[in-house]
Formats: structure tokens, sequence, C-alpha cells
């Protein structure tokens, strides 16, 4: 049906049933290059005229993803949620492609039922009170167990997958990796709402998110047998089924030989995606190749990545950080950072991304635009729900998924 020899060049697969075309990175079906990374993206589903939360959800309108999206896209949670999953990349412009198809793919199949997509870490007006959780085994659990907290999970985050090569522990990196996390939770901030309300932070999510256990940032582990004990003595005293159930801001994949950075909000750009994921892969080869920076990061380093991870929260893109020899700017912090990694992204391809982070801090984050859009319509919060619906998908959206985007004009 496909001719292989076209699909090669233009860097396509097919799905697992033979069905559909899925882009594929660079490196083709070769998931162990070390460096390789993919992308995962939390998004609201909303009723197309009045931009509120779609609680309710038909199972229809997933199936119909993931058979668009060859499988990538899936159930969050709540039934509000929906989850998409970039395949592995060595290539930051592989990697922004495919995840403007899967944002496309995904808002085609909402519009079937007069939805659409916003990605956004809190959704301004929605109200958790009235969340459903999604019909799979796992939540149910995870409800049965988290009760409210559960049902407060109305939030939408960004994962970004970076491999870790051997024989370089997991562990030592994401301990080095603690003082850089509060960096990314400002540039990604995007959840300024909450129930309606401004909460005075850029970024409210983790402040709800932290309520669930086995949050926040990593424990201090020095080696992996030590991270390995205490996912075996929670898992032996039946705490959790297994270590997917550690929800730290970053922590080692249990289905991937990746180190898997979960602090950011899901941002509303696209291009702040690939931006952020470039720079905290190109963090991960620095880090990778100077193993002596685990070793620098003790109890007060970590305490101090604790009050910068509020500060981002609280700040964002204006967030000044606390520091051993003083407050420091956000922008003098992301320059350090930038220097220090740009060897390794021009290594990897991806030093344009890395130093266009700045342009997050130089026209605001996803936060910042939504409290402009409120602002400037007099806290009408409508202008921000169709502010988020309309960059979801960006100024180029692809024909089939505009539909989108001319309704939420």
């Amino acid at each position: 049906m496909f001719d292989p020899k076209i699909l090669d060049k233009l860097r396509l697969n097919l799905s697992a049933n033979q069905q559909h075309l899925v882009i594929r990175s660079a490196i083709g079906i070769d998931a162990n290059a070390a460096y390789s990374f993919g992308i995962e993206e939390e998004y609201f589903l909303a009723d197309a005229k009045t931009f509120e939360v779609a609680m309710q959800t038909p199972n229809i309108l997933f199936e119909a993803a993931s058979w668009s999206t060859g499988g990538q896209a899936m159930r969050e949670m709540l039934q509000a949620q929906i989850e998409v999953a970039t395949n592995v990349h060595v290539d930051p412009s592989d990697a922004r492609e495919e995840l403007r198809f899967l944002r496309n793919e995904v808002a085609a199949a909402a519009a079937q039922h007069g939805l659409v997509i916003m990605a956004s870490a809190t959704h301004p007006t929605a109200s958790w009170r009235f969340s459903k959780p999604s019909p799979k085994p796992r939540y149910a659990e995870m409800i049965e167990d988290l009760r409210t907290i559960g049902h407060r999970n109305m939030l939408c985050g960004m994962h970004v997958h970076v491999q870790i090569p051997p024989p370089v522990e997991r562990v030592a990196v994401m301990r080095a990796m603690i003082p850089y996390l509060p960096l990314f939770i400002a540039l990604a901030t995007s959840s300024p709402f909450w129930n309606a309300k401004e909460t005075g932070l850029r970024g409210y999510r983790l402040a709800a998110y932290d309520e669930l256990p086995r949050t926040g940032l990593p424990e201090l582990f020095t080696t992996q047998a030590e991270y390995d004990a205490y996912v075996e003595a929670l898992v032996r005293s039946g705490v959790m089924p297994d270590e997917s159930y550690v929800w730290w801001a970053l922590r080692p994949s249990l289905r991937h030989p990746t180190l898997e950075l979960r602090a950011p909000d899901v941002c509303t750009r696209l291009e702040d995606a690939v931006l952020i994921a470039s720079l905290y892969r190109a963090l991960i080869k620095y880090l990778c190749e100077h193993p002596t920076a685990a070793q620098k990061v003790g109890n007060v380093e970590r305490a101090i990545a604790v009050e910068n991870k509020w500060r981002a929260q609280r700040y964002g893109t204006d967030c000044i950080f606390a520091s051993k020899n003083g407050p420091i700017e956000i922008r003098e912090f992301l320059d350090q950072v930038i220097a220090r990694v740009l060897p390794h992204a021009k290594d990897l391809g991806c030093a344009k991304e890395v130093e266009g982070c700045r342009e997050i801090l130089e026209r605001g984050s996803s936060a910042d635009a939504q409290l402009r859009a409120y602002r400037d319509s007099g806290g009408d919060l409508r202008a921000v729900t169709r502010w988020i619906a309309s960059q979801t998908l960006g100024e180029d959206a692809a024909p089939f998924a505009r539909g989108q985007a001319e309704q939420v004009q």
C-alpha cells in the first residue's frame, strides 16, 4: 500500500497495525542513540463554543485520536484531558513537526465531537469538583487511593525524556540536575488561573500537583542502588505497584532508559516546548560529561532549589532566584546555563533552540500572555480561554485542523 522507499525518504513509518503513517526521527527505528529525546504533552478538552472544560468525554474520541496518530494519543487520569507522546528523536526539527502533527490530529478528532484542545497547565475556569476519572483500571485505582486530591488533578504538564548513555547512572544525573529544575518551571509557566480566579502565581499547577504523594524535587540519592532500595521498600509495603507511581519533578523512567523531566507546565505555544526540551537535552549531555557535578549537590543546594522552585512558580519569567552568592535574575541564570551547555547543544544540533530560550523571556511565557489577555479585556476570562485555544494550534495550523482555530476567533 505504501512504497517503503518513499517512506524512508520522508522519514515516515507505518504504525504497528500497518494502517497509518507516523513521523519518525532521522535515526529511524534506532531508539538507543545517546541523548535521543521525546516529548509528552497533556491538553484539556473543552467545548468549541464556550471553551468550558468537557468533564465527560466519549471513548470514540480517544479511539479516533489513537488511530490517526498511530497510538500516540491516549486518555489521562481525568476525562477532561488527553495526552500525546512523540516518537524518539535526535533532530529538534523532527520533534517540532511531529508535535505539530499530534496537536493537529488530536484537534481534528476533538472537533468531530464539538470540542477543542487547550494546551494550558490549568484551565482558567474549570472546577475540579465536577471532574470525572477516565474509565481505565489504573486511574480508578489511583482515584480510590488519592480521593479528593485525585479529583483536584485538573492539571496538564509537559514531560521530556532524554536517553542517558551507559555507563552513566541516571540517579547521579538526576541529583546534578536538581538546582536547574526551577529554571525549566519558570520558562514553561502556563497556569496563572485556578477555579476562575487569578492566583497571583504564574505557575499554579505545581502548587496543586504537589498535594499528591511522591512529588516535588527528587531526594538526594547517591547511587542507583539507593534509589532501587527506596522503590523496592514502597512496592513491598504495598504503597505503590511500581516505580511509575513516583511522580517527582524529575525521575528515572520505568519503561525507557531515560531521565524524565516532569516539572514544566504544558506550553501553550508549541515552539516553547521544543526550546525547553532542547535546553534540557543539552544540559543532560553536559551533566553526563561532568560526573563530579552530582557530588556538588548536597542538602544546602537542594534546600535552595526548593526555595527557587517556589519562586519560579510565583514569579515565572520575572523570577529572581536565590543562590549562595546572593540573588540572581532569571536572565543571568539562563545566560550562564546557555554558555555552559552551548558546545554540547552544537554537538546535538540544537544550539539554535537552546539560544532561543531567551526569546521566552523577551516575549513572556504563556502565563504572561494569559494575564495580558485578562487585563486587556477588563478581567474577562473568556478572552483568556480564546487565546489558549487559538495559540494551541498556532497560526500555521494544518488545513484539516484549522476548523478548531476558526471556531475560537
